[in-house]
């Protein structure tokens, strides 16, 4: 049986800016850092687990996208949205899709695209 998915996603020359990201924009928790300065860190929020790598290679970044399921995106999405408009992207506010779901899109500071979603039916 699989279980989770803990993606390392690259961070960045400055992995402190996208813990702080993570933290203060999407409610994730630094659960661990490495380095000094921070060369890896993992943030968390319920069982979501995300590693992220310093790496400043940005086109590398800017072609990695994941999903994230959730439970009550509505709720989740007014959370995000209220802390900071300009999180959401433009051509990602909630909506539900043809595909059988309802979801919203965020870009993180370095550009990796994080879909959260939950199915409608």
């Amino acid at each position: 049986m699989l279980k989770n998915i803990s993606p390392l996603i690259p961070a960045g020359n400055d992995v402190e800016i996208s813990v702080a990201f993570y933290e203060q924009k999407l409610g994730f928790t630094a659960i661990h850092k490495e380095g000094n300065p921070v060369r890896m860190a993992i943030v968390k929020r319920d069982t979501a687990e995300i590693f992220l790598v310093q790496n400043d290679y940005q086109q590398l970044a800017e072609s990695i996208s994941f999903r994230i399921l959730v439970d009550n995106i509505e709720q989740l999405y007014q959370e995000i949205s209220a802390k900071s408009e300009q999180v959401i992207h433009p051509n990602g506010k909630l909506a539900n899709k043809p595909w059988g779901v309802k979801e919203f899109v965020i870009l993180d500071p370095v550009g990796v695209c994080i879909t959260f979603y939950e199915p409608t039916s």
